[in-house]
């Protein structure tokens, strides 16, 4: 995919996540976020008011650490493909 297609693909996929209602199932929720922040380049801290959360957002970015931003856009299309694919 060239970065064109995989930009525009992933800028998609973020809309349809941003456009959902519903909540999203806790492990779904960390790997978007994990993939999303790497995929940007945002290495800000968690900043929810929870220290819990916090703590699964850094093990989710921990977890995703060796992974390019390339490969994070990647994985955050597919999973977003495949959890509305299944969710049906």
């Amino acid at each position: 995919m060239k970065d064109n297609d995989l930009n525009k693909a992933f800028e998609e996929a973020v809309a349809r996540v941003n456009a959902h209602t519903e909540p999203f199932p806790a492990d779904t929720l960390l790997k978007l976020y994990a993939y999303y922040k790497k995929a940007t380049n945002n290495y800000s801290k968690p900043s929810s008011k929870k220290p819990i959360i916090n703590a699964f957002k850094t093990n989710a970015l921990f977890q995703a650490k060796n992974v390019s931003e390339d490969e994070a856009k990647r994985m955050y299309i597919d999973l977003v493909k495949n959890y509305f694919l299944y969710r049906m």
